[in-house]
């Protein structure tokens, strides 16, 4: 059955062993051309929801679609092949390999050439770092200059959804700026985006829709601007408040 949504968690129970849950009840909806935001406290569950997505974590309870298809229970391969794709936080670029190379890794499990190719073209042009380097080695570029070559891996497979935790960790403030557009350019090439960062306010200006997570569910979520706006949310959860009541 086709959906408006291309990923769907819905009432999600899930931790870590014996502990005690992480996630209790939480719904969070990715619609198709979009770029939703996960914001929140240290401890609210916020990476714990990317791993659910991604089949790195089977939840106890609750239910995950991918374009109306029920994938509860997947791994990590078999969501891939449904069309996550999911960007680790902090870097994983293979530093002694090229550009090229670590590009190629993330279409390993493609088989026509032509498509492989068809894509190389589509992330070289997306990414301006990966078509101006590459051949030049991944560990001489710059953080931010890594994390397009991330961004350009994620997509070789033609992702529904790209899971995104925690892009600018690290980063210089222009560097941050970089991945920001970077992402926005995934979200305009037709690719949606479920992304977790720490830097809520700026996410939620590169966002569409936000959620706000807190004890594992979801707090309150609606289009990231209105949330911005909020004066409650802003001093609970964002730094302080709005911009235009400073």
């Amino acid at each position: 059955m086709a959906s408006e949504h291309l990923l769907e968690l819905d009432d999600i129970e899930a931790g870590y062993g014996r502990a005690a849950l992480v996630l209790r009840g939480l719904t969070v909806k990715v619609p198709a051309g979009s770029v939703v935001c996960l914001v929140g406290p240290n401890g609210a569950g916020k990476s714990t929801v990317l791993k659910v997505a991604s089949g790195m974590l089977a939840p106890r309870s609750g239910t995950i679609r991918v374009g109306g298809e029920d994938v509860t229970g997947y791994g990590p391969q078999q969501m891939l092949t449904a069309g996550l794709s999911h960007v680790l936080q902090g870097h994983s670029v293979f530093r002694e390999m090229t550009v090229e190379e670590n590009v190629l890794l993330g279409a390993y499990s493609v088989r026509d050439s032509a498509v492989i190719a068809e894509r190389v073209g589509l992330v070289r042009d997306l990414f301006p770092v990966v078509g101006d380097r590459w051949k030049a080695l991944a560990g001489a570029l710059s953080g931010g200059q890594q994390k397009q070559v991330e961004f350009a891996r994620s997509l070789m497979v033609s992702p529904r959804v790209v899971l995104l935790d925690e892009p600018s960790m690290g980063l210089d403030p222009k560097a941050t700026e970089s991945v920001f557009e970077q992402v926005i350019r995934m979200r305009d090439a037709g690719t949606a985006v479920l992304l977790v960062e720490q830097n809520a306010r700026r996410a939620l200006q590169t966002a569409d829709l936000g959620c706000v997570l807190d004890l594992g569910r979801v707090h309150i979520d609606g289009p990231a601007a209105e949330l911005l706006e909020d004066p409650q949310l802003a001093e609970l959860y964002l730094g302080g408040r709005p911009a235009a009541s400073r």
